[in-house]
């Protein structure tokens, strides 16, 4: 592994999943050093444990977080409102693996669905053929069955049932996939050996994650220098305003420096707003990259939820993948329906402890026991469409509550538009039927988790003001600021995001390895790095020498 003087002008990457770990080997393997700070540890597949509360506290972002609105996640899970993870390769790490595409309509929300009131709706700056090179980039990176000639995965019990009942209502675009993990072996990753457990982790290998694939091929490279247990807490500037450094926290909670000349922020639609606006400073006093004021706004985590079914026989849905099939339906703009938009029904099967905590959080009697009882005869469902972005649900900095650094934790704030209601409602209906075609005894309409898809907060805008970043990730504001994670995203669309996100940092990273090598809009930073001042370089230096009281030299830095 590379390393990297942290007095050196290094290509700067905050976080190492789809966003940051595609960008990381995209740029390297341009012949660009880079380094690359993840705020958790480097887990292997040998470090993973098969059990679903041992996997969540080895994985997880447990960092405080503090909640409102109406969402009903603010109620059961006011601690802990979205689910990510900090280890090297994110939420790569933790996810069922589902690689689904946007479709053209999708990308042009604003045109196709006209005016909705009290959602934020726009087009995106670039179209379905933009994407489809770098979509096909991401599936072969990533494996994607039913893609490039690659085989599906094998139908399991609760796929069959989910099929059957899918042919019985009249659908017609069903199947096992797209998937990230392999049936068959590909690219040095085994196929599965179906054991229903890859969910939080793979000790087997076969499903894509940044961990597996982006992060080893970058450290081959020898242009990475990777630094784990990182946790960055602010991005600095020079007096024109440049991006010209990143501080964090290391492992023994000393504050580092690393000089940079370009940073990409790949935090996620939590992390990565809170960071631009934790960032804040006399030149960019609502924080970087904010002029808009649209930093931390239109948070979405798509609309979802779960149905569950109880059959006469065991089904014994947990044997094979977590997820193992896809409905495609209801993937359409149908305002016929009742709302705008559409939504996949995507099988699940999650493990007996995460079935009682999410099943009904906080529920007791007879209804819940009945379920549990009938475990092994269950069917299970996710449903999971396209929620109306919303300038007030957003991600700010709480005035009261800090983290273990002493930095104002983040504050996420979501409320469900009216059309997201009248999607989810009509989902559980359309699920209900399918079950009940197939002789279910017993279904369960079940609320969102907590565990969901994190979008938008640094939208991607054709127009400064109505955004964050341009059509290539990089901020309007400043020109060697690049943010490369699921926060870009104008709309959710209904699709599993894992796939867009990855084939955006592959697009990005072309895009930003070009700019290097011709050394465009760099060179006038160049020329004023060069001459930079001594007052605005000496005052970190002297307090980084003052170790003792970390959140102390944070808040002066912040003073400068």
């Amino acid at each position: 592994m590379k390393k990297i003087d942290q007095n050196e002008e290094a290509v700067v990457i905050i976080g190492s999943g789809a966003g940051g770990g595609t960008m990381a080997y995209e740029l390297t393997k341009a012949g660009i050093p880079c380094v690359c700070l993840e705020a958790g540890p480097y887990l292997k597949p040998e470090d993973y444990t098969n059990d679903e509360w041992g996997a969540f506290g080895q994985m997880a972002w447990l960092d405080k977080r503090t909640t409102s609105g109406t969402w009903r996640v603010s109620k059961d899970f006011p601690g802990l409102p979205t689910w990510l993870v900090k280890a090297v390769g994110g939420t790569t790490t933790h996810w069922a693996g589902a690689t689904p595409r946007f479709l053209e309509y999708e990308f042009k929300t604003k045109s196709t669905y006209g005016n909705v009131k009290d959602a934020s709706l726009m087009d995106w700056p670039i179209s379905l053929d933009d994407k489809k090179p770098y979509y096909t980039k991401a599936e072969n990176a990533i494996g994607s069955t039913h893609r490039g000639g690659r085989a599906p995965l094998p139908a399991n019990n609760n796929y069959k049932v989910f099929a059957n009942g899918a042919k019985n209502v009249g659908y017609k675009f069903y199947a096992t996939g797209p998937y990230g993990t392999n049936a068959e072996p590909y690219d040095g990753r085994p196929g599965s050996i179906q054991d229903g457990f890859n969910f939080q982790g793979d000790k087997n290998g076969s499903k894509w994650s940044t961990a597996k694939r982006e992060i080893p091929r970058a450290l081959e490279t020898g242009l990475l220098d990777l630094r784990t247990n990182a946790h960055v807490v602010k991005i600095t500037h020079d007096k024109n305003g440049n991006i010209d450094g990143v501080l964090y926290m290391d492992k023994s909670n000393n504050l580092q420096r690393q000089e940079a000349r370009v940073v990409v922020v790949s935090g996620n639609s939590i992390e990565s707003p809170r960071l631009l606006l934790l960032s804040e400073s006399n030149m960019y006093p609502d924080g970087l990259a904010n002029s808009s004021g649209q930093v931390g706004r239109n948070y979405m985590r798509h609309m979802t939820a779960s149905m569950y079914a109880r059959f006469e026989k065991p089904i014994n849905f947990y044997r094979g993948e977590t997820m193992a099939g896809f409905c495609a339906d209801e993937v359409k703009h149908d305002p016929d329906r009742g709302f705008v938009g559409g939504f996949y029904m995507e099988t699940l099967a999650l493990g007996p402890a995460f079935m009682g905590a999410f099943l009904e959080p906080g529920g007791w009697g007879k209804e819940f026991t009945d379920m549990m009882d009938g475990y092994k005869n269950l069917a299970g469902m996710w449903l999971v469409g396209e929620d109306m972005p919303r300038s007030t649900n957003r991600v700010t900095l709480s005035k009261t509550e800090k983290d273990q650094y002493g930095m104002p934790v983040p504050n996420v704030h979501f409320d469900d538009h009216p059309n997201d209601i009248a999607m989810r409602n009509y989902a559980y209906e359309k699920a209900e039927a399918l079950y009940n075609s197939v002789g279910a005894v017993q279904t369960w309409r079940t609320p969102p988790y907590p565990s969901t898809h994190n979008l938008g907060t640094n939208r991607m805008s054709a127009k400064a003001k109505d955004g964050v970043v341009d059509k290539w990730g990089r901020s309007h504001d400043i020109k060697n600021l690049f943010v490369a994670d699921g926060s870009v995203m104008t709309t959710g669309a209904a699709a599993n995001p894992t796939l867009t996100i990855t084939a955006l940092a592959i697009r990005t990273g072309e895009y930003l390895a070009s700019e290097l090598k011709k050394n465009k809009f760099l060179l006038e930073f160049a020329l004023i790095s060069s001459k930079r001042l001594l007052f605005f370089l000496d005052p970190p230096k002297v307090f980084l020498r003052n170790k003792k009281n970390p959140p102390f030299c944070i808040h002066l830095l912040l003073s400068i």
